[in-house]
Formats: C-alpha cells, sequence, structure tokens
C-alpha cells in the first residue's frame, strides 16, 4: 500500500509575532498531522511587509522547507543580498525575466519524495505583472520533467482571480493555495482531477488585529482619511494554513484540510 504524504501550507506570516508562532507551534503540527514537507508564506515577515536574511534564517530553521513571497518582496533592500543564494526561498514566478532569484524548484521531502513548488502573483487590482496563467504552463512543463507532485502558492487579490487558476490547474498539479488576503477562506476542496483548493490560507500572526496589525491606527486612517502608521500586533498568535494529503504514486490531492492554532501558553 502506498503512504500518502502530508504537507503543511502556511499562510503569510507576519513580523516577529507570525514567526515566533511559527516557531512555537509548527512543532506540534508536525507531529500531530504527520506533516512530511512545509510551504510558508513569508513575505511580510519582517516588519510586517517583505524579507530579511534574519526572518529567512528564523522560519527555515524553525522547519520551514521553502518560504514563498509575493508582491512585498522588494520592500526590504536586503533582500537583493540572499535572494540569489538562498534556494528555497521563491518569489512569483511571473515577475519580468531577469527579475533576482527563483519562482519555482524541485524540492526533497520526508522519504525522499521529491516536490515542485511554483509562486504566482495574480494581477487583478494589484501592479502590472506577466500572466500568471501562462508562466504557470511554462513551470509545470519544467518541473513535471522530475516530480508529479507539485504545489502553486498563488498571492493575489481577487477571489475570482484566484478560482480561475484553481481550475486553470485542475488535474495538473496538487494543491493550489491562496495567500495575501491574510483572511483563511471556508471554501477548502478537491478539485476534479484530484488538485486541493483553497483561495486563502489566511495569516500567521496576531489575530488580534487587523491583518497583522494594530487595530487602533488601521481605525483612524478609515475613520478620518488621516495617515498612520500601521504596527505590526502581537496580541493572541495563531497559525493558519492546510494540510494537503497527496499521493505520492499520482502526484494527485487525496484530501485538504483547513487550519487555526493558537499559541497556548
Amino acid at each position: 500500500m502506498n503512504t500518502t504524504l502530508r504537507i503543511l501550507l502556511v499562510g503569510d506570516v507576519v513580523g516577529k509575532p507570525g514567526r515566533e508562532a511559527f516557531r512555537e507551534i509548527f512543532p506540534r503540527l508536525r507531529e500531530r498531522e504527520a506533516i512530511g514537507f512545509t510551504v510558508v508564506n513569508a513575505e511580510n515577515a519582517a516588519g510586517g511587509s517583505g524579507l530579511t536574511g534574519k526572518a529567512v534564517s528564523q522560519l527555515l530553521d524553525a522547519g520551514a522547507d521553502v518560504l514563498t513571497a509575493g508582491d512585498h518582496v522588494w520592500r526590504n533592500k536586503e533582500v537583493f543580498d540572499f535572494i540569489e543564494s538562498q534556494s528555497r526561498l521563491l518569489r512569483p514566478a511571473n515577475f519580468p525575466s531577469g527579475s533576482p532569484g527563483r519562482g519555482s524548484g524541485v524540492f526533497t521531502a520526508a522519504g525522499g519524495v521529491e516536490v515542485g513548488v511554483i509562486n504566482l502573483l495574480g494581477r487583478v487590482f494589484m501592479k502590472p505583472i506577466d500572466c500568471p496563467f501562462r508562466q504557470l504552463d511554462r513551470e509545470i512543463e519544467i518541473l513535471a520533467r522530475r516530480t508529479g507532485i507539485i504545489l502553486v502558492d498563488f498571492h493575489a487579490e481577487a477571489t475570482s482571480e484566484k478560482e480561475a487558476l484553481g481550475y486553470y490547474s485542475a488535474g495538473r498539479v496538487a494543491a493550489v493555495c491562496g495567500t495575501h488576503t491574510h483572511v483563511p477562506t471556508a471554501d477548502e476542496r478537491v478539485l476534479e482531477g484530484g488538485t486541493a483548493y483553497i483561495t486563502d490560507l489566511g495569516m500567521t500572526g496576531a489575530s488580534e488585529s487587523i491583518l497583522g496589525r494594530r487595530i487602533a491606527p488601521v481605525l483612524k486612517n478609515f475613520t478620518t482619511g488621516l495617515p498612520a502608521y500601521f504596527e505590526v500586533a502581537g496580541e493572541r498568535p495563531v497559525l493558519e494554513g492546510a494540510v494537503v494529503e497527496v499521493d505520492p504514486a499520482t502526484g494527485k490531492a487525496v484530501s485538504i484540510l483547513r487550519l487555526r492554532e493558537e499559541l497556548t501558553g
């Protein structure tokens, strides 16, 4: 009998509280859910927006196998110092040709199983970028030469665009999981063809917040229209994401389970 591979995909890590939440919560999740591979969206891991070498190292040391990013990946200039050399950090593959870093890769999971990961960025309500659908085709063609298990982190604003990419990918990848909006959606399902799908994984950071930021300044901005500094919040940290169970023999998803774990103690 073939043993399935259980994969954890983690929603956007927001600042230090998010990094600490992942470090503290992940070990129990890994044991309880028998996790064999973990993908973490880290584009907001440093100060709530962008990446630093310290933030990347902390998440990898805490157990993440691969880090993905999004539209804020270039926010901290420090990222240019390490994105070429850090093979376990991906940025959206549909940035224009010549952008530093890589948008996909093949990595080794538990038991020596190879897993492909693709990072893509949406275009609806976001800055102009190359077509994620056409880029997906190119990335699948490359990764499929090495592995039948392919995961997609689609960092996008519009739910319609995320669903469209999910159906466009159906039967060709093991999972399409949306990130970016920081609020988990209740639409997890396995699409026809064996592709697990969820519109948004949610956020790993302070749950007593507005998208990981302190409530008061965000409310001030909405109610007065005046500028405010959106400081990262730290109250009631949670880890949000999903566990996708994949059959290594076929590369198809068997199930998807949405998770929300609070930091206790």
